[in-house]
C-alpha cells in the first residue's frame, strides 16, 4: 500500500504535462459494475489492497452507500498509473446508476473529457444506459465501453463461444445506434464503438479480468482461451493472464483524449463567450499561464474546511492566494487552500494547472454549475441542465423546536450539494417542503438528516408536484389597480411548442435575457421577429413579452411588472401549481405619472389578476409528472405484471421477449407509482426487477382533474372550490 501523500505528490508532477492526464467517468446503469470496475483500477495505483478490489468499493465511501450496496453520489479521485514506461494521472469519477440521482452524472459530465460506459452482458442496453449516454454525447465527451459479467454469459447461460460472439455483437450495434442518434455530427462516425479499433473492452469486473482486441494482440491471447479458462472457472489464471486494471487503462489511455485535445471542441459547447477573446483563447490552448477559469461541478461540506467546491479547469492554474470571482455572486475571495480528491480524503496540493480537477477551500455559496474566473468580467458557462425534475415532494419538520436553525442549515447545505433536491419554506403554513427524483431520492435525504446530521425530523406522506398550463389563447383582458390608477391589458396563450422544447432542452436559458442574445434562439424556435425581439423573462417556461408602443413610465415600473409575472407563474390560479408552456403578452398599459400611486401594492395585484383571469378562461388543465417503467421476469408472469400496471392507470408502450425472459414498458403517472414494488414482487412471486426513468409531464385525463384540484387545494389550506375568471374581474 501507498501512502496517499505520495500519490499526490506524483500526480501533481504528472499535473503539468496534459499528453500524460485523462479526466474520466465510469458511467452505467444501476448494478451493471461501475464501482466494482472503479476498486480495480484504484487497486492498480496502489490505493487500496488489490485482493479486496470489487468488494470494498472504495468510491462508495459514505455510510449509507456501504449499506445499500448502490452509489449515492459521485467520487473523484486523482490516480497516478503507469503505462508503457510512462506515468499517467486519471482524474476519475465513479457516478451513480440509479435514475433518483442522475443529477449527479450530468454534473459529472461537465468536468469529463471521456467516459467509460459499462454495460452489463446478460441485461444489455437498459434505460439508464442510453440516458447517461446521451448526456455524455451532449457535453461532448468521448465514449469507450466496458461489457462487464461475460462469466454469466458463459457460466450461467451457457452460451457457446458463438453465442457469446453473437450477444457482444449485438450489445455494440446497440450502442452505435444510440452514438449515431445522440453523438455530435462532425464525430459520432469517429466515436463509433468497433472491436478492432479496441475503444471496446469485455470481461467480469467483479472477477478483475478483462479483455480487448488490442490486448489479446498484444499477449497473443484469443478469444477461445478466454472462453475455456471462464468455462473452467479459472478466474485466478484470467487475472493473470488479462488483469482487469491494464486493459482498461490502456483503452482509456489510447482512446480518450487529453484536456487540451478535448477543449478545442469541448469549449465551443460550454462557453457560449467569445472565443476570439484572451480568456476564450486560453481555455481552447489549455494555457496554465493565462487567468484562471473553471467550472464548479460538486459542492462538498467539510465540517472542518466549510465548502469545498470541486472544479474542473479549463485555463490558469489556481493555488493558494488567487484571486477568484464566483460568478453569479459578483463576488471575490482569495482561494485558501487547494487540493484533490482520493476518495472520501482532499489532500492538499499547492497548484492545479488547467485541464484537471481541484479541490478549493475559501469560495463562499457557491453552487453546482458556477463559473469562477480571476476575470471580474468573464462570460459565466452554460447553466448544466438536468434532465429530470422534481417529481415528490414531502413536507419535513423537526420534531423539536430548538432543531429548527439547525434543520435549515443543513437542507440548504444539502440543496447546494444536489442542485436536483428543491427546498421551499411555504411562507404561509411555515412548513419546509423537500422535492427530489423519486422516493427513494427523499428516503436518502431524510435518513441523511436523521443518522447522519443528528436532527430527528418528521415527514409527511410523499406528494406529486403537478404543473399548471393552458391549450388555447385566452381574450385579452384589462386589470386595474386598487387605486383604478393604473391598467394593463393582458392576453395568455400557448407557447409555441418549438420554443418550449427549446427551453427544456437547454438551448434557450431561462431568466431575463441580456441585449440581443436571444434573439436567433427564439426565432430558430418558431417565434416570430417582431416577438422575439419584446420577449422580457423567462420562467418556469412561460415568457412575458412586452407587446405596449410608447407607454409612459414603463421603464420606472418594469421591475415591478416582472415581479408580477414571476409571482403568477410560481403558483397558477388553479392549483397553487407552477404554470409552464404560457406566453403573456403585456397589450397596453395606462400608469399613473405620480410614482406614490404606482408601489408594488397597486402594480402586483393589477398584474397577476389579469393573467390567472386570462388562464382560467383560456381554460387551466393540470399536467402530472410520468415515469416509464421496465420490467423484467419470466414469461408466465407477464399477464400479471401488464394487468398491474394497467390497474395503476399505465399505457403500455411496448412488450418484448428475449429467451425465458418478458419485458414490459409503461408510462405510469407518478401518482400511481407510490407501494408499486409490492404490487409487481405479488405479481410475479418476486420474480420481477423493474427500472424507471423521468418521461415528463402530461395532461391529467379531464374526468380525473376536478378531483386532482380539490384534493391539492386542500392540502395547500386553500377553499376547495378553483376560483372564476371573474373572481380576478372585479
Amino acid at each position: 500500500m501507498v501512502r496517499k501523500e505520495l500519490v499526490v505528490e506524483e500526480v501533481q508532477k504528472l499535473m503539468h504535462d496534459l499528453s500524460h492526464v485523462r479526466n474520466i467517468a465510469i458511467v452505467a446503469h444501476v448494478d451493471h459494475g461501475k464501482s466494482t470496475l472503479a476498486d480495480s483500477l484504484v487497486a492498480r495505483a496502489g490505493l487500496i489492497n488489490k485482493e479486496l478490489a470489487g468488494e470494498q468499493r472504495v468510491m462508495d465511501f459514505e455510510e449509507l452507500e456501504q449499506k445499500r450496496g448502490i452509489t449515492i453520489k459521485a467520487a473523484n479521485i486523482s490516480l497516478g498509473f503507469e503505462y508503457k514506461n510512462q506515468q499517467h494521472v486519471i482524474n476519475l469519477i465513479d457516478t451513480p446508476g440509479h435514475v433518483d440521482f442522475g443529477g449527479h452524472v450530468t454534473r459529472a459530465m461537465r468536468a469529463v473529457d471521456g467516459i467509460v460506459l459499462v454495460v452489463d452482458a446478460v441485461e444489455g442496453i437498459m434505460p439508464q444506459t442510453e440516458t447517461v449516454l446521451r448526456q455524455a454525447l451532449k457535453e461532448k465527451s468521448k465514449p469507450t465501453v466496458f461489457i462487464n459479467k461475460i462469466d454469466r454469459l458463459i457460466n450461467e447461460l451457457k452460451y457457446t463461444p458463438q453465442m457469446t460472439q453473437q450477444r457482444l455483437v449485438k450489445l455494440i450495434t446497440d450502442i452505435n445506434k444510440l452514438i449515431d442518434k445522440y453523438g455530435p455530427a462532425d464525430m459520432k462516425d469517429e466515436w463509433k464503438i468497433n472491436v478492432e479499433k479496441g475503444n471496446i473492452a469485455f470481461g467480469s469486473a467483479f472477477n478483475k479480468w478483462a479483455t480487448s482486441f488490442t490486448y489479446m494482440k498484444l499477449k497473443g491471447v484469443n478469444f477461445n482461451d478466454i472462453y475455456n479458462l471462464c468455462t473452467a472457472n479459472d478466474h485466478k489464471g484470467l487475472v493473470e493472464k488479462a488483469p482487469i486494471d491494464e486493459v482498461v487503462l490502456t483503452m482509456v489511455i489510447e482512446h480518450l483524449p487529453t484536456p487540451d485535445q478535448a477543449q478545442k471542441y469541448r469549449i465551443p459547447i460550454l462557453w457560449k463567450g467569445d472565443i476570439t477573446t484572451e480568456d476564450g483563447k486560453a481555455m481552447l490552448t489549455t494555457d496554465p499561464k493565462a487567468k484562471v477559469c473553471g467550472i464548479i461541478f460538486g459542492v462538498v461540506v467539510d465540517k472542518h474546511a466549510g465548502e469545498v467546491g470541486v472544479a474542473r479547469i479549463f485555463s490558469g492554474t489556481v493555488k493558494k492566494g488567487t484571486e477568484l470571482t464566483v460568478a453569479s455572486k459578483h463576488s471575490s475571495a482569495k482561494v485558501q487552500q487547494v487540493g484533490v480528491y482520493m476518495g472520501p480524503d482532499r489532500i492538499p496540493a499547492d497548484e492545479v494547472p488547467a485541464g484537471n480537477i481541484a479541490a478549493i477551500v475559501g469560495l463562499r455559496d457557491l453552487y453546482v454549475g458556477e463559473t469562477i474566473s480571476e476575470n471580474p468580467e468573464f462570460e459565466p458557462f452554460e447553466q448544466i441542465k438536468h434532465y429530470s425534475e422534481p417529481v415528490v415532494t414531502k413536507s419535513i419538520e423537526a420534531k423539536n423546536t430548538k432543531d429548527l436553525v439547525k434543520l435549515i442549515e443543513i437542507l440548504r447545505q444539502m440543496s447546494k450539494e444536489d442542485p436536483t433536491l428543491k427546498v421551499e419554506i411555504n411562507q404561509e403554513t411555515g412548513e419546509h417542503l423537500i422535492s427530489g427524483m423519486g422516493e427513494l431520492h427523499l428516503e436518502i435525504v431524510e435518513y441523511k438528516i436523521a443518522k447522519e446530521k443528528g436532527v430527528e425530523i418528521e415527514t409527511s406522506p410523499p406528494i406529486v408536484v403537478y404543473r399548471e398550463t393552458i391549450m388555447k389563447e385566452g381574450p385579452t383582458l384589462e386589470g386595474k389597480s386598487p387605486n383604478k390608477h393604473n391598467k394593463f391589458k393582458i392576453s395568455v396563450e400557448p407557447l409555441e411548442q418549438g420554443v418550449y422544447n427549446a427551453i427544456v432542452e437547454g438551448k434557450i436559458p431561462e431568466g431575463r435575457p441580456k441585449g440581443k442574445q436571444l434573439w436567433d434562439p427564439l426565432i430558430e424556435a418558431g417565434m416570430e421577429r417582431d416577438e422575439a425581439k419584446k420577449v422580457l423573462h423567462i420562467k418556469n417556461r412561460c415568457i412575458f413579452v412586452d407587446a405596449t408602443k410608447g407607454v409612459q413610465y414603463m421603464n420606472e415600473i418594469m421591475e415591478l411588472l416582472l415581479k408580477g409575472f414571476e409571482e403568477a407563474v410560481d403558483k397558477g390560479p388553479l392549483a397553487k401549481e407552477k404554470v409552464v408552456g404560457v406566453k403573456i403578452k403585456l397589450e397596453d398599459a395606462i400608469i399613473h405619472e405620480d410614482p406614490a400611486h404606482r408601489g408594488p401594492a397597486q402594480i402586483l395585484p393589477a398584474i397577476k389578476r389579469p393573467i390567472y383571469a386570462g388562464l382560467l378562461t383560456a381554460g387551466v388543465k393540470l399536467m402530472e409528472p410520468k415515469q416509464i417503467f421496465l420490467v423484467q421476469a419470466p414469461q408466465e408472469y407477464a399477464g400479471n405484471i401488464i394487468t398491474a400496471l394497467q390497474g395503476r392507470r399505465g399505457e403500455i408502450v411496448d412488450i418484448g421477449q428475449e429467451g425465458e425472459l418478458s419485458t414490459v414498458k409503461a408510462k405510469l403517472p407518478v401518482s400511481e407509482t407510490f407501494g408499486m414494488s409490492n404490487d409487481l414482487r405479488s405479481a410475479s412471486q418476486g420474480r420481477a426487477i423493474w427500472y424507471h426513468e423521468y418521461a415528463g409531464y402530461e395532461l391529467v385525463p379531464n374526468s380525473l382533474q376536478p378531483d386532482i384540484v380539490t384534493k391539492v387545494r386542500e392540502r395547500k389550506g386553500e377553499n376547495k372550490e378553483p376560483p372564476r375568471a371573474q373572481d380576478f374581474m372585479d
